[in-house]
């Protein structure tokens, strides 16, 4: 999944996209509604019978706010001919200096939403239990920060994130905080089903460039865990087999 937000230009951001060969595109309802810098003619920039939409509560403080914002993002999708699109990425984030997600108005928010209709993938940190609680109350993904949003510090919280892998029944979503390939391949690797992506692509020195690669690292990341790595272990091991070695051959003729 990539974002449409903080491209120097529209064209950059389609060719971006086509790059990236994404399927889900986030759309801050918010932002298209009042022409935002940057967002004015979006909806008609993007081929909305190839890319699924998912409207996003972007800069919705409480849950009240998110779930009013989520109601107009599913009329915007029927607006771009989604008539059954009920997706909605919910983000209620108070805190305008660290940009962290409400857990207490998230799962609010979530819950009436599932009441709703609405097919509910929550931005959280990553909290393992809050991300059971979701799953419990309906919501159709998890998407846990990887570090905050914007910031290209990479995965810092790998170890909360394996455990929402590990015991989540519905897929897991990397959010917010991944910065160069690399690190797309990491959560890959973990076990995530999917990544969003979008200022380390949009703020990229070739946007369009940076989204094939992020698109490389995350098949190369999936292909890789259903692989299965080897064991970690705390002693070398030797590749090769002692038997049959040179010098215990010579050894043995006598020579």
């Amino acid at each position: 999944m990539t974002g449409t937000g903080k491209y120097p230009s529209l064209e950059v951001m389609q060719a971006s996209l086509a790059a990236s060969g994404c399927e889900i595109v986030t759309v801050a309802v918010r932002r298209v509604q009042s022409q935002a810098a940057g967002h004015g003619g979006l909806m008609e920039a993007i081929d909305w019978s190839r890319i699924w939409m998912l409207p996003n509560t972007a800069g919705c403080a409480t849950a009240e706010e998110a779930i009013r914002v989520a109601r107009l993002g599913r009329e915007l999708a029927k607006l771009a001919g989604q008539e059954d699109n009920t997706f909605v990425k919910l983000e209620v984030i108070p805190d305008s200096r660290h940009l962290l997600p409400d857990p207490i108005g998230t799962l609010q928010a979530a819950e009436q939403l599932v009441k709703e209709g609405f097919t509910v993938l929550p931005y959280i940190n990553a909290d393992p239990l809050l991300a059971r609680h979701l799953e419990e109350a309906g919501c159709a993904t998890v998407m846990p920060l990887g570090s905050p949003i914007g910031s290209g510090q990479g995965i810092r919280n790998a170890a909360n994130i394996a455990l929402i892998i590990e015991n989540s029944r519905v897929p897991v979503v990397v959010d917010a905080g991944i910065g160069v390939p690399s690190e797309a391949a990491q959560a890959m690797e973990m076990g995530a089903d999917a990544l969003l992506i979008n200022s380390a692509i949009a703020l990229a020195g070739d946007p369009a460039a940076m989204a094939r690669a992020m698109a490389q690292a995350c098949e190369a990341g999936r292909t890789a865990f259903r692989a299965g790595r080897l064991p970690v272990r705390a002693e070398a091991r030797a590749s090769s087999p002692r038997e049959g070695r040179l010098g215990a051959a010579v050894s043995g003729a006598g020579v």
